[in-house]
């Protein structure tokens, strides 16, 4: 069955890259609505379903835009927390150009969607099963959607900094993984590159409170890494959110690497152009309880650092 929140979730933070105060209101939705934001700062108050096919190319963030010109940027950890708790349908209030970055992970939104509650909708739940492999690439980096009974990912980067090096991790999403493994990694930047960015006008809200920031071997950011491959684990819960923005569940195993937001994107594209690549399934009590977000509890966020 297909769900949606039981309540109301508000949370309040100032945009990464925009540097702008800005409210975002989580709102129960009918069946069959899917993840859909609102600009309730803009007349008529517009919408912008989160769908792959709007999204708006950016190396930095996932910037969803309409035939107007409207954009909402960097939905990407909502759209993963949303996706690992399990969350079909929700509108989404945001009050400006984009969306909190909070402490630079998934915990804050996971905590009130968990909080709130989810409310089961008799309408059925579809999963996209991928049927057979699709894969894109640009110089080094690459991604990959192979067929599995659950949705996988793997994910593996390697940078020149040591406090970062080459990482790879691999994690089967079912069964609350993503709130116990995942939620809580946050972005990360090299030192740097930060004034590369703030003098092209990104990265204007960033703090060592809100990124973890590297320097070669040195981690700037007080209290240090939450997990010694945090960069790993934020890369993955990245692709969750922005595989998410295929409309329903994914069963197959997502390969990432050195990929971004751009390549995830570019690999839905071309998923969605091979029919014979994948198929909706309906979910089933087999099929479902393999899905991100089901059965998560109170206890899996009391295991997150």
């Amino acid at each position: 069955m297909q769900t949606t929140l039981k309540s109301n979730v508000t949370f309040q933070g100032t945009g990464l890259h925009s540097g702008l105060a800005v409210d975002v209101v989580l709102h129960p939705a009918a069946a069959n609505t899917g993840i859909v934001f609102r600009r309730t700062d803009l007349t008529g108050r517009p919408t912008l379903p989160a769908d792959f096919r709007d999204v708006i190319i950016s190396p930095l963030n996932t910037r969803l835009g309409n035939a107007d010109g409207v954009t909402v940027s960097t939905i990407e950890h909502l759209m993963a927390a949303l996706a690992g708790c399990g969350v079909h349908n929700a509108l989404i209030d945001v009050d400006g150009p984009e969306v909190p970055i909070l402490d630079g992970s998934a915990v804050s939104f996971v905590r009130g969607i968990v909080a709130a509650g989810l409310r089961r909708l008799s309408a059925p739940l579809q999963a996209i099963e991928i049927l057979r492999d699709v894969a894109v690439s640009d110089g080094a980096a690459s991604a990959r959607l192979s067929p599995a009974t659950t949705l996988q990912i793997e994910f593996e980067i390697d940078f020149a900094d040591a406090a970062i090096g080459r990482q790879r991790k691999l994690l089967n999403m079912a069964n609350g993984a993503f709130v116990r493994e995942l939620c809580d990694s946050r972005t990360f930047c090299r030192s740097a590159d930060v004034a590369v960015m703030r003098a092209n006008g990104l990265a204007l809200g960033g703090t060592v409170e809100n990124a973890v920031v590297v320097d070669g071997e040195k981690v700037l950011t007080p209290g240090g890494l939450r997990h010694a491959d945090e960069a790993v684990r934020h890369k993955m819960l990245d692709a969750l959110g922005d595989l998410y923005t295929a409309g329903a569940p994914i069963l197959g195993r997502y390969v990432g690497l050195r990929a971004g937001h751009a390549m995830t994107n570019k690999l839905l594209r071309a998923l969605f152009d091979q029919p014979d690549a994948w198929r909706y399934v309906q979910c089933d009590a087999r099929i479902a309880a393999r899905l991100p977000g089901v059965g998560i509890s109170l206890a899996d966020l009391e295991a997150v650092a």
